[in-house]
């Protein structure tokens, strides 16, 4: 079989695509005919960047995917091949809260990831596609849809009536605003594009701030929540956004972290002034990706995808992500 591999700190261009055995199912374990691979920002920054991850050479990039099941070693129950199915991140996250020996289990980071014609995953670390989506579409799920599931419903507990800030419109910030839709809350959004705000609006927001234009954006949010501030965020900036998001929340809400792309010192005080309840969250559990799946099935969710490539042309998949231009999904067709 082909597969994209890591082999060294060169970055895009020094992905390989590399010939290696297909793998076979051992006990517990099924084979998947991969079908499609989603970009997550996590994904690129471990080929930019594999050394400071302790990434072993080589080692098969990406972390989301979505296929059919063609073969199941002893011991598996409840799936059969033909069943389509999406890997799941945290392999070993079945439930509960995230422990440490979870962290040390993710495809594309600890474990080998994704971006290959076949792999072989325990069945406790896959989950069924929704019935409606397409591979291309169920590949999107398993990090980008599902850490903003448990952002906002696992951990924030957003409700019908509540007001919820999105930053930026990444994966997560795009499937959050869905969510938030479908639960009936408000949706708030910022982006420095005009034309991604605009697509936000088409999506759903109810309204957005360009934060290049106002740079004080907290006023503004403050300003649509009537002085209040939302209930929930997520933030994905990291340090020197946090204070304005705390800002931007209301005395006693939620601020769900779950990115670290600008660097500084976080003072505190406002957090514990303002009550605020701080989540660190890392994806989510494979219960929490089964009641997501069910609850997209019911409202009929449709991801938003940017770009569909071909296997052949990975690299070019993740220089799209690195000009971060795009809205919505990347996906590479197997």
């Amino acid at each position: 079989m082909k597969a994209w591999e890591i082999i060294s700190d060169g970055g895009i261009d020094a992905l390989h695509l590399a010939e290696r055995p297909e793998p076979e199912p051992g006990h517990g374990e099924v084979k998947i005919r991969v079908r499609a691979n989603t970009i997550n920002y996590r994904d690129l920054s471990t080929i930019l960047d594999p050394v400071s991850r302790n990434i072993p050479y080589p080692q098969i990039a990406n972390s989301d995917c979505a296929g059919e099941i063609v073969s199941i070693g002893p011991g598996v129950t409840g799936f059969s091949a033909g069943d389509r199915v999406m890997g799941q991140l945290v392999q070993t996250w079945i439930d509960g809260s995230i422990a440490a020996r979870d962290m040390a289990n993710s495809l594309g980071g600890t474990l080998d990831g994704v971006l290959a014609e076949y792999v072989v995953l325990p069945a406790t670390g896959i989950v069924r596609m929704p019935s409606h989506m397409s591979f291309e579409q169920a590949a999107t799920l398993p990090c980008a849809a599902l850490t903003a599931w448990n952002c906002l419903i696992a951990q924030c507990r957003i409700l019908p009536g509540q007001d919820v800030l999105f930053l930026g419109t990444g994966g997560v910030s795009i499937f959050g605003l869905q969510i938030a839709r479908m639960a009936g809350a408000r949706a708030i959004v910022t982006s420095s594009d005009d034309a991604k705000l605009e697509r936000a609006r088409a999506l759903g927001a109810d309204d957005t701030v360009n934060y290049r234009k106002v740079p004080d954006w907290e006023n503004a949010v403050l300003d649509l929540t009537g002085g209040r501030g939302v209930d929930a965020s997520i933030e994905v900036g990291g340090a020197a956004t946090l204070p304005k998001t705390i800002a931007a929340t209301r005395t006693g809400g939620s601020i769900a972290l779950i990115g670290v792309l600008t660097k500084g010192q976080i003072d505190p005080t406002a957090i514990m002034r303002k009550s605020i309840h701080l989540h660190g969250v890392y994806c989510g559990s494979r219960r929490m990706f089964e009641e997501m799946v069910a609850a997209f099935e019911q409202a009929r969710i449709e991801p938003e995808i940017y770009q569909v490539l071909d296997f052949g042309d990975a690299r070019q998949a993740y220089r799209t992500m690195l000009e971060a231009s795009h809205i919505g999904k990347i996906v590479i067709r197997v």
